[in-house]
Order: structure tokens, then sequence, then C-alpha cells
């Protein structure tokens, strides 16, 4: 089965942290900054630990906008380390997974940014 994303929802404490984020960083967008911390994450060759993350914030954005234009691309990245990465989370859903990844992603970018 091919996995897709429709829409990413960030949980109330990710709503918090990227608008600390932006303030010290000036960047007004959501998306890039959850580009970055995604980013950040999948570069690790470990797997994000394993939480309940809820979607409790009103922070929705569409794939396509969280992506931008290279939507395409990070699908495929993703793709790529959800099947490396799956025996070692069994049971995660792939949309799962990239919450995980998200989460794990915006707590690096604010322990460099208070550092």
């Amino acid at each position: 089965m091919l996995q897709t994303i429709d829409t990413i929802k960030l949980s109330e404490k990710q709503k918090q942290q990227l608008m600390r984020l932006k303030t010290k960083t000036g960047i007004e967008n959501w998306n890039v900054l959850c580009r970055w911390a995604l980013c950040m994450s999948l570069a690790e060759d470990s797997t994000p630990p394993v939480e309940d993350i809820p979607s409790d914030s009103n922070v929705e954005m569409s794939w396509r906008v969280f992506a931008g234009e290279y939507a395409d691309v990070y699908l495929a990245v993703l793709r790529d380390v959800f099947q490396k990465q799956s025996a070692y989370i069994d049971g995660v859903h792939f949309s799962d997974f990239v919450k995980l990844h998200l989460n794990r992603g915006i707590s690096y970018l604010i322990n460099l940014s208070s550092g």
C-alpha cells in the first residue's frame, strides 16, 4: 500500500514551541519551520521515540502547503525512511511515523534556539 499524507495537524505543545521559534528566528511561516524540523529528524539514523502525539491545536496545513514545491521529494524520502525504520517501531502507521519525526525535529530546533 502506497503511503500518503493529506494534512499535518500540530499538537498544542508543538504550536507553542513553534511560536517561540517564530519569535526568535523571525520566520513567519509554520511550514518552513516544520520542514526544517522534519529534515533535522530524518537526518538522524535512529528512530524517534514512539509516543502519542495529540492533534489538539488549531494549526493544520495540507501536505502541499507543509512540503511546498518539493512535496513529492519529501514524501519519497519519508517513504524510504519509513521502510527502513518500520521494523524498529512495530505497529506505527505512516502518518504517525511522520508525526514522530516532526515532533523530534521541533524538539531539536527548540534545543538549538535556547543554546
